[in-house]
C-alpha cells in the first residue's frame, strides 16, 4: 500500500520523539489524533470525551502548545478551577498594546475571580484595537478551564449536532466525517451565557511568529536577537537571525528584519510583516512542495531522521532508531538505499536473508526489494542512508508489516 502519512499522524511522532529526547515519557494512550483537522470545537470535544471517559467528571484545562506563561500566571489559572464549576472560563490577557493580530474579550460584572463576558470581537484594524482599549477589552488567550460537565451541557445547548455525533459512536473517524470546521468560539462560547473571563496581568506570549519570539529573546550588544549562528552586523539592530551552527552571517544597514537560513528554505522579511509566512506555506502546499509538510528532522515512531542534501534525484539522511524499535518492512519503485551505521549494532531484513551490521560497515539496497531496519540494541542506532533514483520523494513507499498500524 501506498503510505498514507496524515499530518495528525506527523504531529504525534513530532511530540513522542520531542519528549523521548527531553527524557518524558508520556504514555501512548495519553496522545489523541484527530484523523481530520476540524478547527477547535471538536478537538476539545475529543479530549473532554477521552477525560470524563477515564476519570469521570473532572475539571480540564485547555492550552495552546506555543504560550509561554510565567508563574504568576500559571497560580492565576489555578485558582479558576472554583469558577469552572459553573462557568466556561477563559483567560483574557491585559493588553500592552493596540495588538492587530488577537481577538479581544470585553468584560462585564464581576464574577468569583473573573469576569461575565458581554462580547468576543474579531481582530481588529488599528482604530479598532485603540477603542478596544479604551473600553477595557483583554486579548482573547485561547486558554481556557472547563468542568466537563459544565461543557457538555453548554455543548448539547448550543451545538447539539456535534453533541450528538460524539453520543452516537466511538468510530472517530466516522465521527469526524460528519462534523463541521468550527471553532470553540463560534461554536459554544458566543452563545452561552455562562461564559466567564479571567483577567491575566502577567507575563504571557503566544510566541505566534517571528516577531513575538524576538520580543521574547535575550538581544546580544548590537540589538539583535540570534540563534546559532555569528552576528557581524554592521549599523544594523532590532533584528532576528537564525541560520546554521556557526556560520557567520551580516546585515549592513537593515533594522527590524528577519532572517531565517535553513538548509532547504531562506525567509527574508520585515518583523512587522513575518505574519504573512502563512502565505507562503499555502503557496508551498499549492505546489505539493514537501517542505511545507515535513522539516529538516522529522519524527517517526519508530525513531527520527534529519535529511542533509537532497535534490530530485537524490537524497541523504540521518536516521535514528530508538532501542527496540523497528521499521515498516517496505520497498520503493523508484529507488535504491545505501545505509552506512554510525553509531550502534543494525539488524538488516532484505529479501529472505537477515543480517547485522557494526559501525563503519553498510549494505546495498536495490529498488523494488523488500527491505526492513531494525535496532535490537540497548542504545539508539544512527545510520546514513543515501537513496539515489528517478524519484526519492516520501510517498515512495510500498509497506507490507509495520507495528505502529500505519497505511
Amino acid at each position: 500500500m501506498k503510505n498514507a502519512f496524515s499530518q495528525s499522524e506527523a504531529q504525534k511522532f513530532f511530540v513522542t520523539g520531542q519528549t523521548e529526547e527531553l527524557g518524558i515519557n508520556i504514555p501512548k494512550e495519553n496522545i489523541l489524533i484527530e484523523p481530520l483537522g476540524k478547527n477547535t470545537l471538536p478537538a476539545t470535544c475529543l479530549g473532554m470525551r477521552e477525560i470524563e471517559k477515564r476519570f469521570g467528571h473532572c475539571t480540564v484545562g485547555i492550552f495552546p502548545s506555543d504560550h509561554m506563561l510565567d508563574i504568576e500566571a500559571m497560580n492565576t489559572i489555578s485558582v479558576a478551577e472554583e469558577l469552572a464549576n459553573e462557568k466556561l472560563v477563559t483567560f483574557g490577557i491585559a493588553p500592552t498594546s493596540p495588538h492587530t493580530g488577537y481577538g479581544y474579550i470585553k468584560p462585564g460584572e464581576k464574577e468569583g475571580n473573573g469576569f461575565r463576558v458581554i462580547e468576543f470581537r474579531e481582530k481588529p484594524k488599528l482604530n479598532e484595537a485603540i477603542r478596544y482599549l479604551e473600553e477595557g477589552c483583554l486579548w482573547n488567550s485561547g486558554m481556557f478551564v472547563f468542568s466537563t460537565q459544565v461543557f457538555f451541557e453548554e455543548l448539547k445547548t448550543h451545538a447539539q449536532g456535534i453533541f450528538s455525533a460524539f453520543e452516537s459512536s466511538d468510530d472517530i473517524r466516522q465521527i469526524y466525517q460528519e462534523l463541521p470546521s468550527i471553532s470553540i468560539d463560534y461554536g459554544i462560547l458566543e452563545k452561552s451565557e455562562r461564559v466567564a473571563v479571567v483577567r491575566l496581568g502577567y507575563k504571557w506570549s503566544d510566541l505566534g511568529d517571528f516577531d513575538s519570539l524576538y520580543a521574547e529573546t535575550l538581544k546580544n550588544r548590537l540589538g539583535n536577537a540570534v540563534y546559532n549562528c555569528d552576528d557581524i552586523s554592521v549599523n544594523s539592530a532590532g533584528n532576528l537571525i537564525y541560520s546554521k551552527q556557526d556560520k557567520a552571517v551580516s546585515l549592513i544597514d537593515v533594522n527590524d528584519i528577519v532572517v531565517v537560513d535553513t538548509p532547504d528554505a531562506l525567509l527574508v522579511c520585515p518583523r512587522k510583516s513575518c505574519q504573512k509566512v502563512k502565505d507562503v506555506v499555502a503557496l508551498l502546499k499549492e505546489k505539493k512542495d514537501e517542505r511545507a509538510l515535513f522539516h529538516q528532522t522529522v519524527y517517526r515512531p519508530w525513531g527520527s531522521y534529519t535529511v542533509l542534501e537532497y535534490s530530485k534525484t537524490h537524497k541523504i539522511k540521518n536516521i535514528r532508531v530508538m532501542p527496540g524499535r523497528k521499521l515498516s518492512l517496505q520497498l520503493h519503485n523508484h529507488r535504491s538505499e545505501h545505509w552506512v551505521v554510525v553509531k550502534g549494532m543494525a539488524l538488516v531484513h532484505v529479501d529472505e536473508e537477515e543480517y547485522s551490521l557494526n559501525e563503519g560497515e553498510s549494505t546495498f539496497i536495490k529498488p523494488k526489494t523488500k527491505h526492513r531496519l531494525t535496532n535490537a540494541g540497548a542504545f539508539p542506532l544512527e545510520i546514513i542512508e543515501v537513496q539515489l533514483g528517478e524519484y526519492v520523494g516520501e510517498d515512495d513507499i510500498v509497506r507490507f508489516e509495520d507495528e505502529y498500524g500505519r497505511a
